[in-house]
């Protein structure tokens, strides 16, 4: 029942559910002893174990769903607790939930499925989720702009310290200096919620991915004032370019304008820049406060949409005047799941620990062959002290 995450990679094939993250292969995993679900205030998001036949070990899966449609999502675990008491009889799941979702929710889970629903902590299981996928998972990081897409980036020989943006219905920025030490610093409410709500009132738009779709097809030029729109031209004394964005929405203001001619589409573009590019600025700022290099953007609000990385990438680049690259992940929306479902005692022992296997690491590498034995056994002798200690 432990989840070995030894040779793990990320999926290749075409996805099933179209717009969900992509699996993850554990390829030495038989089976594990927990579903996880990290309630937020706009999308409830799941990371569940699954095997098929004829291949070797198990995958990762992930889904989501609106949180306003909560019963959509406890059926669909609800399923999946029947299919696990059909394949394993006496074998019983917990449930491990994070997120605001995981308190307001509680007696609903718990009495719908009826079983163990153990809460762990959304912050911490945001940054156990980054680690995780930053230290076990091969490709997963990534920088983007418009000429290099998806530039993956190799796992920094020292990891710590960083900041996670995080991007759900409001932003919440943490700075990170070891596998368990962090401080929230700051934040901001313009988050994804910000943007799903001004979108539902002024276009016809039913869906954050409707908003986004339409978003690609809008030119905000059409709703945004410009520097160009103010001086004809760049403002070069300042460093501005006449197409940067002087006030978001500043050409729907204006007398005898029908406000009809103003697309959805464009209004799409529009927020969407007002929005990543606020979030990128405060990003930045708290980085420059701190003295931190390393920026990762995780949240649902991202899913990998081209503008908005592009944009907040922008964002960083323009600001720290190239000296910090926006990071991405290829699981961005999952990061609190993920750290739920890594809480489970089992998963943590047998993966040992993000330090722990940086420890290991580092007295392999100074020893000598014949020692490797001795010192794995030691190590595994370590993991067991630390799990008694935690059930103590």
């Amino acid at each position: 029942m432990t989840m070995n995450v030894v040779g793990a990679s990320i999926c290749d094939e075409e996805l099933i559910v179209q717009g969900e993250a992509r699996d993850i292969q554990l390829p030495n995993t038989e089976h594990v002893s927990q579903i996880s679900v990290d309630i937020g205030g706009s999308l409830a998001k799941v990371v569940y174990f699954s095997r098929r036949a004829g291949t070797k070990g198990g995958r990762l899966n992930f889904r989501k769903f609106e949180t306003e449609k909560i019963d959509d999502c406890i059926e669909f675990i609800r399923r999946l607790l029947e299919e696990s008491r059909a394949h394993r009889p006496g074998h019983e799941l917990v449930i491990k939930a994070t997120g605001g979702g995981a308190h307001l929710y509680y007696d609903r889970f718990r009495d719908t499925l009826g079983v163990n629903i153990e809460r762990e902590d959304e912050m911490d299981c945001l940054i156990t989720g980054l680690n995780f996928l930053i230290t076990e998972i091969p490709f997963e990081v990534f920088t983007y702009s418009e000429t290099d897409p998806m530039c993956f980036e190799e796992t920094p020989a020292d990891k710590f310290p960083y900041m996670l943006v995080n991007i759900g219905s409001g932003v919440s920025i943490l700075k990170v200096t070891s596998a368990t030490t962090f401080e929230r610093i700051s934040g901001t409410s313009l988050g994804g919620g910000t943007l799903w709500g001004l979108l539902s009132l002024l276009t016809g738009a039913k869906t954050f991915d409707e908003m986004l779709e339409a978003s690609q097809e809008g030119d905000n030029r059409n709703v945004d004032m410009l520097v160009g729109d103010i001086y004809g031209t760049d403002y070069s004394k300042i460093g501005l370019k006449s197409t940067t964005i002087a006030s978001s929405m500043g050409k729907v203001f204006k007398k005898n304008v029908d406000k009809r001619q103003f697309r959805p589409q464009d209004i799409s573009r529009s927020l969407l820049y007002m929005v990543s590019n606020n979030i990128g600025q405060i990003a930045y700022l708290n980085a420059q406060a701190h003295g931190l290099d390393r920026i990762y953007f995780g949240g649902c609000f991202i899913r990998g949409h081209p503008i908005t990385m592009n944009t907040l990438s922008y964002a960083i680049n323009f600001w720290s005047k190239g000296s910090i690259k926006a990071l991405f992940l290829r699981h961005e929306g999952y990061l609190g799941a993920v750290g739920a479902f890594m809480k489970h005692r089992s998963s943590r022992r047998n993966s040992r620990s993000f330090t722990l296997t940086e420890s290991l690491t580092q007295k392999l590498a100074a020893t000598e062959l014949t020692d490797v034995e001795s010192t794995i056994a030691q190590d595994t002798l370590d993991v067991d002290a630390v799990d008694a200690a935690d059930s103590d």
